[in-house]
């Protein structure tokens, strides 16, 4: 292995460790909601600057690897690292909305179970895993099935927003909870998109081929 091989496959590793723990702070922060766990969602910020940490190396890294100018597809790499780092630092940004959030709400009387919000951290995250599994694999065809499943992300969301309107109108007093649960559920359709950004990412990574912004004939070629 030339020793530029062995800076890419480090690359890779700092990007899946990235991913790691990007994960790991959202699970903590749905967890701190459902228990009400305020020293849990305190935890998930300083994970956070970590994750911040590691995008900055990432950069700093593809950067220095750019200038010895790259194989094509040693430059997709680069390049597709870079931006898979990205939103996995955005995943952690809402992780962290989501774990200021629960400390809010923690500060009133539960407004309802929480059964849709963990469903969609579920479904958000499981889409991450399999776009991530796709770049360690090569499959392009997982990655491909990943981007649909953001659609079920968004109309989880939208349902969510439509009760707690109707809990809104119906009852005042419940504005502030309502607010936060919205702003929950939002971060959570975000963290869906970032890892439908991650899936298209592999498909350009392995395919030399952008499908951004194509639709559904592209994608279920």
């Amino acid at each position: 292995m030339s020793h530029f091989d062995a800076e890419l496959t480090a690359l890779k590793e700092k990007l899946l460790l990235m991913a790691s723990r990007s994960e790991a702070t959202v699970t903590y922060s749905i967890r701190a909601l459902v228990e009400r766990d305020d020293d849990l969602a305190r935890g998930v910020e300083a994970d956070d600057d970590a994750i911040d940490r590691l995008e900055i190396e990432i950069d700093e890294d593809s950067i220095r690897m750019l200038a010895k100018a790259p194989l094509a597809s040693q430059l997709r790499l680069i390049i597709c690292a870079s931006k898979i780092a990205r939103d996995l630092e955005r995943i952690g940004d809402e992780a962290t909305t989501i774990a200021r959030r629960s400390i809010e709400l923690n500060t009133e009387p539960q407004l309802k179970p929480y059964v849709d919000i963990p469903r969609m951290a579920q479904m958000a995250m499981e889409m991450l895993r399999d776009a991530l599994g796709a770049f360690t694999s090569g499959d392009t065809e997982r990655a491909r099935q990943v981007i649909p499943r953001d659609r079920d992300v968004d109309a989880l969301n939208k349902q969510l927003y439509r009760e707690l309107a109707s809990f809104m109108i119906e009852k005042p007093t419940t504005i502030t909870r309502c607010l936060s649960l919205m702003a929950i559920s939002k971060a959570l359709e975000r963290i869906a998109d970032h890892a439908k950004n991650v899936a298209e990412e592999v498909v350009y990574l392995y395919e030399a081929k952008d499908i951004r912004h194509t639709g559904s004939l592209e994608i279920g070629r």
